[in-house]
């Protein structure tokens, strides 16, 4: 652009290329500033009771453009369910599975999320009925920088660190992660949450 070599019609797919790319970079640095931090142990971590019911509403809102642009509908279902945890970690987490649950679904499809009660804990389930996962890559899609198809990476965006992420929360939380997906029908990914639940 300086050099004069863009012409002038140009310089506004130039800007937003800039600015997109800009953007995905300083997601890229915030996400692995924050594995580097739950790789620590998470230091100044909170432990406070957080009710989950509310973290998936604000998850789902900021999300809702996101999901209308992709005519994706979002369905929350479940009571109130308390646990005892670090609000952020824990907002992180479920924003990550439900992003994850719009980006990779199909036109027209539906994000199901859904609190219950079990065995003494509870359990958050995010449900697509997107693209699905191959049992093949099932077990490693909560590595660093996995892509289980890579041509998609660049076309749904993110840094391919967000279910490490997930990943780490659940263990600073002692929480159990389960995955489910057949190939072209979608995806459910279990957080179960084991101790200090309370419902109210």
């Amino acid at each position: 652009l300086a050099g004069g070599l863009v012409k002038p019609e140009d310089q506004q797919d130039f800007f937003e290329k800039i600015l997109r790319e800009s953007k995905r970079m300083l997601t890229l640095v915030e996400d692995i500033l924050r594995l580097s931090k739950l790789d620590e142990g998470y230091p100044g971590g909170r432990r406070e009771r957080v009710n989950l019911l509310d973290i998936v509403k604000q998850a789902a809102a900021a999300l809702e453009a996101s999901a209308q642009k992709k005519r994706v509908t979002q369905n929350i279902t479940g009571e109130r369910h308390i646990v005892v945890g670090d609000p952020t970690l824990l907002y992180e987490l479920v924003s990550n599975l439900m992003d994850n649950a719009i980006k990779y679904n199909k036109p027209g499809g539906r994000v199901d999320v859904s609190l219950d009660s079990e065995n003494g804990g509870v359990s958050l389930r995010v449900s697509d009925t997107g693209i699905g996962i191959d049992p093949r890559h099932q077990d490693k899609i909560f590595e660093r920088f996995y892509r289980t198809d890579k041509s998609r990476s660049k076309g749904t965006g993110g840094t391919g660190l967000g279910l490490s992420i997930v990943k780490h929360s659940a263990e600073y939380h002692a929480a159990t992660l389960h995955v489910q997906s057949q190939l072209g029908q979608g995806t459910t990914i279990t957080v179960f949450f084991p101790e200090a639940i309370k419902r109210s």
